[in-house]
């Protein structure tokens, strides 16, 4: 039966920020600086990272991993592909993904489980909740692929349900290409963008601001989950944040006003 690497050191570990984390990572991060694909190098800095979080602190740390890197439905639909089809197999494209992670992250002494939403049980486990609650408990990574099992709906939805499901208490958006959070506007083509340090969910509903899809956000808002986006290719961020470092940018609910003391003129 495996054990978690830091097992034996699990008392030296620091408590981290949140007692448990979910990680979204998009598809097109696995293919590193290429068009797609995996690109190995990149999805071992990706499992370095975890793992040396894991030894680092006391944190369960749960996965959802995109296709975009090998399928989108979207694409398969824009080119005449029914879409519930399309998504299908981008469906798939994630699990691709998932076993990519899993395997480089137990070859870093991490122990780890794949559980999918769509049965394949030769190579993953079908997703249940008490299930990956369990193996979180145990500190193995739990990766969760095949979306939520349903067509029309983003890997972003799948963060924030999958999140709200395990009782995570934030969703922490790992973005790729020097992104390191929330801006005005696209600082790649904007070089009056400014990054936000905290954002509500209304305010990237209202803003229209490239987070999450709208559904991803309003369940993140009606379960009260917040969200951090910062960049995850930079060493150490994932870490920092655990640390408690200002990381990115967090969506949040708004901070309720305090309320003046009396004699108090500030």
């Amino acid at each position: 039966m495996d054990q978690p690497a830091d097992t034996a050191n699990a008392a030296a570990r620091r408590p981290a920020r949140w007692q448990r984390v979910l990680l979204k990572l998009s598809g097109e991060a696995f293919a590193g600086g290429s068009e797609g694909g995996i690109d190995g190098d990149t999805v071992r800095r990706i499992a370095a990272g975890i793992t040396e979080a894991r030894v680092a602190f006391d944190v369960d740390i749960a996965v959802v991993v995109g296709g975009g890197n090998l399928w989108r439905g979207t694409q398969g639909a824009g080119a005449g592909m029914d879409r519930a089809q399309a998504d299908y197999m981008g469906m798939l494209a994630t699990v691709m993904n998932a076993l990519a992670l899993q395997d480089t992250l137990e070859q870093l002494g991490q122990p780890t489980r794949v559980q999918t939403a769509i049965h394949m049980a030769q190579i993953a486990e079908p997703y249940i909740r008490r299930r990956a609650i369990r193996h979180l408990e145990k500190g193995r990574v739990v990766i969760f692929a095949g979306g939520t099992g349903n067509p029309f709906f983003t890997t972003d939805t799948t963060a924030a349900l999958r999140a709200a499901e395990v009782e995570a208490e934030v969703v922490l958006k790992g973005t790729h290409g020097g992104v390191d959070g929330i801006y005005t506007a696209d600082p790649e083509v904007d070089s009056g963008a400014t990054r936000l340090e905290r954002v509500t969910y209304l305010e990237v509903l209202n803003r229209g601001l490239e987070v999450m899809d709208s559904t991803a956000i309003t369940l993140c808002m009606d379960n009260r989950l917040p969200i951090v986006v910062f960049n995850l290719m930079k060493a150490g961020n994932l870490q920092s944040l655990l640390d408690g470092a200002r990381v990115g940018t967090l969506v949040a609910q708004e901070e309720p006003e305090r309320p003046k003391r009396v004699g108090d003129d500030s």
